[in-house]
């Protein structure tokens, strides 16, 4: 069978699986549209944080990145890693016994303000819709390959599913759809990265076989950095980043993790503050099966890629080539006619252009493994970036149903009422998000990287101080987050959109690129709430006894405790 008609049977059968999880598990109530009911066991809740977490920048774009950017593509392992470890420690049961559906909803009550809940329902929705334009782009890639429609078509279909099994069923379809999505991923990941090492390497375990020896006895980095000096690129494995823009982004990154409102809302779905920890410790090594892989597949693929193009004959390109250049993510243009691929540093030789996002969709196929694994691989990238998609949308539609109406606007709405305007929120979020996967800014993983940026910006000093430093008061949250998020979008716009004139490398603020920006905003933020805190009156009696209450591990069982 080809390989669209493999990607047809298996898209198929994995979406039917989606969608019949979404009708079996649809949400009844608020609780169960929210927070699942509150009642989902710590495994499957960390297969589902996983997948929510590993989105298509995760799947699609961080091996491609790699692939490119060899050593310097090593910030996003770093910085997301390190970033699910911080929120697991520090936030995630504290957050759980507070008791509260979502950041919003956590910033409101802690800072005893509307204003500070409506501040941070605005950074919820522009983290989020910054996010998810992501996904969007990612859903779009893989059905413009292997359905052969234009992305932008691919980009509607995908709304179309994500709208169906979010709206119907909630936090609660969608973590039991996000278990389905998660042994679909690992799976599509994984089988492909054990054919080629085997063939590579002569390992089973791609961990290993990437650092090992080629059927020549020379080491795989070694071939790849020779290879990469013959066609005039930087060393493989020596870096080009200055230090500081790479702790700036590892760094942004991981607080960007901490403050990400779709991850943190998982550890409200658990039944009591051990379980949250319990689910955190399972995401984790559920988490690091792909992120150990990523680095394996980079090196296959870009070896296999350079083998495969550089200085052949165009006309002796494989089905492959032509068929991802139909996409528009490969170009070739014959610089000096004479037919043969130049795939070199210099600009002005090179005549490939390749897309980073197609590195871990094509590698299966520059690899000539079987076409069911290479439909495989689309079903992954689907069912990756949809999950991550559902759950973002979530947290746009509760932001607007529980925080904005339920809490501030019409206090006194039914439970009805509330669901439905829950599902009207998660229609608008769907087709501005539709609208950004059709007009991208950037590639899937540099949006995500500045969505990161954007949460470390806003959210995470008022929830670290919110929980830490119970003489933080609201109107040094307020004005933290306003200031925070204000710095990144501009430097956003400024150095990555071309925005208030715009700006070159050259001219970045103490040399940190925009994806790092996010460290800076955030220290920014952190200094004006403490200065702003001290300045102003203390909080209530009665908040400093909840962030009291919060750190204290008694009682923590019941997470109703107060």
């Amino acid at each position: 069978m080809s390989v669209q008609t493999w990607t047809i049977i298996l898209v198929a059968l994995t979406f039917a699986l989606y969608i019949g999880i979404a009708i079996w598990a649809r949400a009844g109530s608020t609780k169960e549209f929210y927070v699942a009911g509150g009642g989902v066991p710590p495994i499957m809740n960390g297969m589902a944080t996983a997948a929510d977490w590993m989105s298509a920048a995760s799947f699609i774009s961080m091996a491609g990145l790699i692939s490119f950017m060899g050593y310097d593509g090593a910030v996003f392992l770093m910085g997301w890693t390190g970033g699910y470890v911080l929120l697991a420690l520090l936030l995630a049961p504290y957050l759980r016994k507070f008791g509260k559906f979502t950041v919003p909803d956590f910033i409101g009550d802690r800072y005893y303000s509307n204003t500070a809940r409506t501040v941070a329902v605005i950074c919820a929705i522009i983290v989020s819709f910054t996010y998810v334009a992501g996904q969007m782009r990612g859903v779009g890639v893989v059905f413009s390959r292997f359905l052969e429609m234009p992305v932008n078509w691919g980009v509607v279909v995908g709304m179309v599913i994500v709208f169906f099994y979010a709206v119907l069923g909630g936090m609660k379809g969608i973590t039991y759809t996000q278990v389905a999505q998660y042994c679909v991923l690992i799976f599509a990941f994984m089988v492909p990265a054990i054919f080629i090492s085997i063939a590579m390497a002569g390992n089973v375990i791609p961990q290993i076989g990437f650092i090992g020896t080629a059927e020549d006895g020379t080491y795989l980095l070694d071939k790849l950095d020779q290879l990469h000096r013959d066609l005039g690129f930087n060393e493989y494995t020596s870096g080009s980043k200055s230090m500081i823009d790479v702790f700036a982004i590892t760094f942004a990154l991981m607080v960007g993790t901490a403050g990400l409102p779709h991850v943190i809302v998982r550890f409200f779905t658990v039944p009591k503050v051990a379980d949250a920890r319990k689910s955190a410790g399972w995401a984790l090594i559920f988490i690091a099966i792909l992120y150990t892989t990523a680095p394996a597949i980079a090196v296959f693929a870009r070896t296999n890629l350079i083998n495969t193009v550089s200085n052949e004959q165009y006309s002796a390109m494989p089905e492959w080539f032509k068929k991802w250049e139909g996409t528009g993510l490969i170009k070739y243009e014959d610089k000096n006619n004479d037919g043969i691929i130049q795939y070199v540093a210099d600009k002005d030789v090179n005549e490939l252009t390749i897309d980073r996002d197609i590195m871990v969709l094509a590698n299966p196929e520059i690899a000539k493994l079987p076409n069911w694994v290479i439909a495989l691989v689309a079903a992954g990238g689907l069912a990756a970036a949809l999950s991550t998609a559902a759950g973002l949308l979530l947290v746009i539609s509760t932001a607007i149903s529980h925080d904005l109406i339920k809490k501030q606007i019409k206090p006194d709405i039914s439970e009805k009422g509330e669901l439905r305007w829950a599902r009207i929120g998660a229609l608008i979020a769907v087709l501005v998000a539709g609208y950004f996967g059709i007009n991208p800014p950037g590639f899937v993983a540099a949006v995500v990287a500045l969505a990161f940026g954007l949460a470390a910006a806003s959210f995470f000093p008022a929830i670290v101080l919110g929980v830490f430093d119970k003489r933080m008061n609201k109107e040094g949250a307020v004005s933290g987050m306003i200031v925070g998020i204000i710095l990144m979008l501009f430097y956003m716009i400024k150095y990555k959109l071309g925005g208030f004139g715009g700006g070159t490398p050259e001219d970045w603020w103490f040399g940190i690129s925009p994806e790092g920006f996010g460290t800076v905003a955030m220290a920014v933020n952190l200094v004006v709430s403490v200065v702003v805190s001290r300045l102003t009156s203390a909080p209530p009696q009665e908040v400093q006894e909840l962030v009291e209450d919060i750190r204290i591990p008694r009682g923590a069982g019941d997470a109703h405790a107060h």
